[in-house]
Formats: C-alpha cells, structure tokens, sequence
C-alpha cells in the first residue's frame, strides 16, 4: 500500500472496519508536525505492539485550538499525514478534526491506545472505551532528546 492510499478519511474507515475486525489494532495520535527521529522510534515501538497502527492526526484547526499562539502547526494537515503514513510502521492515517481524538477511537475501537511518555495512562484520552473492550492502554517512554518543541527552538536560534 503506497503512503497515499495509506490516508483514509473516517468514511472510508467505516468501511473498511468489517475487514479489519480480525487484527489488533493499535491506535496513537498528536500533531506530529515536523517528524523527527523520536517520532520514528515511538511509531515503530507503537507498531510493535499489534497488527496494523493506526495513527490520528490533529487537524489544522484542532491544533491551532490546542497549541494557540505557537506558530502550529508548521506543516499542513494533508502533508504532516502524508509524511506519517510514508512510514513502513503505518498501516493508516486519518485526520480527526476534534480537540481530542475520542470519536475516532470509539470508532477505530483498537486492542491497545498508545501516547507518549509524558501521558499518563489515567490522562490518555479514550482510555475508558479501550478498558472497557479489554484492551490496553499503554503511555511509551520517549526518545530522550528529540522533541518538536525544541527542534523549533533550535532552528528559531
């Protein structure tokens, strides 16, 4: 599947469910704005977890109402989706427009919800819906060193 196919709509999700009822999907989200190897690493640990990841990312709008006045995101919707499906880890990307990525995993209903390390599991929104199938809600240590925060910094000195 090239990395174009890889990004759906949630219309074209709710198609594909029946198909995809048999595998352990592993869902994650964020911005992913300008994808650094820290990204990469928690991805493919995310990946690792299951049969096919997953990924939401924020819409232009929902991160401009999450992150205001950060200069986010930087890279637009459809090519921050495009580069994150570009990955072999990715099974498939949908843009939610939502503050939090709720609906989608009602939705999406995966086996095992992934954040990052700086999430507590108590915290991670859509816990509660996985919990409550028997999945797992799992909060991943980060890649110390990268963050998109401070790449920006970086490039900004």
């Amino acid at each position: 599947m090239d990395s174009r196919s890889k990004v759906i709509t949630p219309d074209r999700l709710d198609s594909m469910l029946p198909e995809l009822e048999h595998k352990r999907i592993v869902f994650t989200n964020g911005c992913f704005d300008i994808l650094h190897p820290g990204h990469v690493d928690y991805l493919e640990r995310a990946a690792s977890l299951g049969d096919l990841l997953v990924v939401g990312i924020n819409s232009d709008a929902s991160v401009l109402r999450i992150k205001p006045g950060g200069g986010r995101p930087v890279n637009p919707e459809a090519d921050r989706a495009r580069v994150v499906a570009g990955l072999g880890c990715v099974g498939l990307v949908i843009i939610f427009e939502e503050d939090t990525p709720y609906r989608l995993i009602q939705t999406v209903a995966p086996r095992v919800l992934v954040k990052g390390g700086d999430w507590p599991v108590d915290r991670i929104v859509g816990r509660e819906i996985v919990q409550a199938r028997g999945g797992e809600v799992i909060s991943l240590p980060l890649t110390p060193g990268y963050s998109t925060t401070g790449l920006l910094e970086r490039i900004r000195r």
